[in-house]
């Protein structure tokens, strides 16, 4: 038996190679002679660039940069093995989960060290990049990004406007003589699963400012001030649209990218998929296994292991799915391509027990070779009807 797994990660507990490992153990466990690959899996947010780097054999780097309040902060990117592709999260720069609570402020947090991380990058010889944007703590249309690249975005003085939201009111002229020669080289694939435009009633300041500390006022302000930027962008680079789905992600930084950098916005899992070939592996499988943690409703709407279902189902494979928890609503997984799923919980436990990294491994071990011990014992029998 040939077994493809791909896996997101049980965020809190397991990483996606970790459970891939876990699910290997217990599958060698009922069949000591299956053939067993673990390809990582990710859907563009948290856990991508530990899962694409290490699950692809590249190599995890940090650098120093500044932090969404304008601190130092570590941030850790990737590089694959071809020494040219970098895997980034923004929110290791400028991440919401970086800011406490009492200092929650779209009108000062900057992307400016998702900059200096790219920047870092290309120095190494990066020109490809995959780069997540989700759990942004900014709300400054990525200008910050854009001045650690060298773009001179001035005030009426001609100094540098400030950083987060209130240096887009500040903009008076846009320049690009000091830009980074290399950034015209590298291509971005942005994984950006929000629709959100750059302004408006669905635009970022309206539906993201809130949760980033913005009131009624600085919606309002903020609003204004990113059409103000959207305009000034369109003067000097025509392509520059803010009613493009998915501008509005990060704060406006997916409008940044479109506007200012060769950078696409894609589905998250479209990328990871693609990025991993995970298609070429799945192919000639007996079986594929993905899963999550939480196997729900919400599943459907585009997560990971809807995404392994699909690729698979083009081929005809069976396909199961393991998870930490699963809900009522889970049943609608069994309509996009999921044909059996499983928790892994194996007895009544806390969630602090079960979410043990050592427990859940073991439980996922131990489900999957009971699944694995049953998908064969089925699979020989309708081989043996077939014979006779």
């Amino acid at each position: 038996m040939k077994a493809v797994i791909a896996i997101d990660s049980l965020k809190g507990s397991l990483s996606s190679l970790e459970a891939g490992d876990a699910i290997r153990a217990g599958i060698l466990s009922a069949d000591k002679d299956a053939q067993v690959i673990v390809r990582p899996l990710a859907d563009g947010g948290e856990g991508t660039v530990e899962a694409l780097t290490l699950g692809m054999g590249g190599t995890l780097t940090q650098v120093r940069v500044t932090g969404p309040l304008g601190d130092p902060v570590n941030a850790e990117y990737g590089i694959l093995k071809d020494g040219r592709t970098a895997v980034l999260e923004m929110s290791q720069a400028a991440g919401i989960t970086l800011v406490p609570d009492k200092d929650r402020n779209p009108m000062h947090t900057t992307t400016y060290g998702v900059g200096e991380m790219i920047r870092d990058a290309i120095r190494r010889g990066c020109r490809r990049f995959v780069v997540g944007i989700g759990g942004s703590a900014t709300n400054d249309g990525g200008i910050g990004m854009l001045q650690a690249l060298g773009y001179d975005l001035l005030d009426k003085d001609g100094k540098p406007v400030s950083y987060g939201a209130k240096g887009l009111r500040e903009i008076e002229t846009i320049g690009d003589e000091n830009v980074i020669p290399e950034l015209s080289e590298c291509r971005f694939r942005v994984a950006c699963d929000v629709t959100n435009t750059l302004c408006g009633e669905q635009g970022c300041s309206a539906v993201f400012g809130p949760q980033k500390g913005a009131d009624a006022t600085m919606v309002m302000q903020m609003d204004k001030w990113l059409a103000y930027f959207a305009a000034l962008s369109r003067e000097k680079y025509p392509k520059a649209n803010p009613n493009e789905a998915g501008t509005g992600a990060a704060g406006g930084l997916g409008f940044a990218f479109l506007t200012y950098t060769n950078a696409v916005l894609e589905s998250g899992i479209k990328i990871v998929l693609e990025e991993t070939h995970l298609e070429d592996y799945v192919k000639d499988a007996d079986l594929v296994i993905t899963g999550e943690g939480r196997l729900d409703g919400q599943t459907v709407m585009g997560k990971a292991p809807i995404g392994v279902a699909r690729t698979a189902k083009k081929y005809g494979k069976p396909v199961i799915a393991l998870a930490g928890c699963v809900t009522e609503d889970a049943k609608a997984c069994n309509s996009s391509g999921i044909d059996a799923y499983f928790p892994i919980l194996r007895r009544a436990s806390t969630l602090a027990e079960a979410m043990d990294p050592e427990v859940a491994r073991r439980n996922m071990a131990d489900t999957v070779e009971q699944v694995i011990r049953l998908f064969e014992l089925v699979t020989f029998r309708c081989q043996e009807r077939i014979k006779n």
